[in-house]
């Protein structure tokens, strides 16, 4: 039983959230956490490491207004579980004697149902789908001359209780499996990347699939090594679907969580209810998307998942809140109270971000266009949320010329401001298409995320490329 990892019972939890709640306090929760993550890197057709690590502990937080005590042990003893419980409650200093808490199991909608549990493969099966890409990769051309890989997967157990009576227990599967080529020719050198995954089971792997990975990554590295320097200026840019949601994660999915906008220096602060965008973008985060990585069965604090729409039709509908944030602007949880694990106290995060798709063919966007820049893949970005300013580096990007993709560009960076670039999109197309489980949200706590995106048109947007 769940319970047993943790040297648990209803009954203890009950006395260890009371104890928590001694002095007061808004409320109290626990959060249980058991991770086994396997990994493996296979560099030059070597495997260079194989690793098993268990992660197991139990963290308390007491809320007290604004204020919140949180502290954890790594000793699965009842004694430890009250000593971590006071501590976290020395942030009340009321005299008030709390109701007793009692804790009912809740259960949960299952959003990645998984019966092939990759933890419990052996390795040599694992290995053996490391091995082929590298020969896929290596197939592609001559000019590859690295290869490396990394696969990971892990199974968590986590336990939950607050004092609202809730008792959950979740199981989280996740699987990931990245390629990195490095191509050359003539001295130059380029990489690409590729890879996938989520909440998913080792069927996942396929042939066609890992072999899609090993030659796309390739591919790209190869592509790059001809590419030519990038134009510099105001020029239209056309998003392409899947993986260029990263844009809309960093610029406007950051922004719009709620402890940002509770402290007032975000770029969306009291402006729901606001045109903050063209009328075709509608943008949403959703726990509950099957086998995403960025789903959840339930939050950090066990609210259950669910889908809330942030922007509707260019206007501003909802933060991403987390209980602290929910209780500050006086409405309910959206279910994004989300840690990295049980070292941390939870805060707002988001979960699967993506924009809707919108009526267009997406061949239109790049027809109706006389000189622009077409982005495939980036490699990475960063926001400022004060102000929504943002730059992101693509990796596969294209020149379009009169209407067509011309050729290849690099060494370019997109350089705009969030609110601003929302309302100069043009046109969406009816491609949307979710990334691969490949991206992990850094904000001071790491957690797996999902993006999506259809096609999209902006009609200006800054490129920091060569100057003509």
């Amino acid at each position: 039983m769940s319970l047993d990892l943790f040297n648990l019972t209803p009954g203890q939890i009950e006395k260890t959230l009371n104890h928590a709640m001694a002095r007061g306090g808004d409320f109290a929760d626990l959060f249980a956490e058991h991770t086994l993550d396997n990994g493996l890197v296979m560099e030059e057709g070597i495997l260079k490491s194989a690793s098993h690590t268990l992660q197991r502990g139990v963290g308390i937080r007491v809320v007290h207004g604004e204020k919140t005590g949180y502290a954890y042990t790594e000793h699965m003893d009842p004694q430890q579980f009250l000593k971590i419980a006071g501590t976290a409650a020395a942030i009340a200093d009321d005299s008030g004697h709390p109701e007793s808490v009692k804790v009912n199991p809740h259960r949960l909608n299952n959003y990645y149902p998984v019966t092939d549990l990759t933890s419990n493969v052996a390795l040599d099966q694992k290995i053996a789908w490391i091995e082929k890409m590298d020969r896929y990769a290596r197939a592609v051309s001559e000019k590859v001359s690295k290869v490396n890989i990394s696969f990971s997967d892990s199974q968590t157990t986590l336990v939950m209780a607050d004092t609202r009576g809730r008792l959950v227990i979740d199981e989280q599967p996740m699987l990931q499996v990245s390629i990195s080529v490095i191509a050359e020719k003539d001295g130059v050198r380029e990489k690409g990347k590729a890879g996938g995954g989520g909440r998913l089971g080792f069927s996942f792997l396929t042939e066609d699939r890992v072999r899609h990975w090993a030659e796309s990554a390739a591919k790209e590295a190869i592509l790059l090594l001809d590419a030519q320097q990038a134009p510099a200026g105001m020029l239209p840019v056309v998003l392409a679907a899947g993986d260029s949601g990263i844009l809309l994660h960093e610029a406007i999915g950051h922004p719009l969580e709620a402890d940002f906008n509770r402290k007032g220096t975000s770029a969306y602060t009291q402006r729901i209810g606001e045109m903050v965008a063209d009328p075709q973008c509608t943008i949403i985060d959703d726990g509950t998307v099957p086998h995403d990585r960025g789903s959840i069965n339930v939050d950090d604090e066990l609210n259950d998942s669910q889908k809330t729409v942030l922007i509707e039709q260019g206007r501003l509908k909802a933060y991403m809140s987390d209980e602290m944030s929910a209780r500050y602007f006086e409405t309910e949880s959206t279910g994004n109270g989300r840690r990295e694990s049980y070292h941390y106290a939870p805060m707002p995060r988001m979960r699967t971000t993506y924009m809707l798709p919108g009526e267009y063919d997406p061949e239109e966007l790049i027809r109706s266009t006389s000189k622009g820049v077409f982005c495939r893949t980036f490699k990475n970005g960063q926001v400022d949320i004060s102000n929504g300013n943002f730059i992101f580096v693509p990796s596969e990007a294209y020149l379009i010329e009169d209407g067509k993709l011309s050729y290849p560009i690099k060494n370019f960076s997109l350089i705009g401001n969030g609110p601003d670039v929302l309302s100069k999109v043009t046109m969406v197309a009816n491609d949307f298409k979710f990334s691969d489980g490949i991206w992990t949200c850094g904000k001071g706590q790491s957690v797996p995320v999902g993006v999506g995106l259809p096609t999209v048109k902006i009609s200006e947007m800054t490129v920091g490329g060569r100057s003509q």
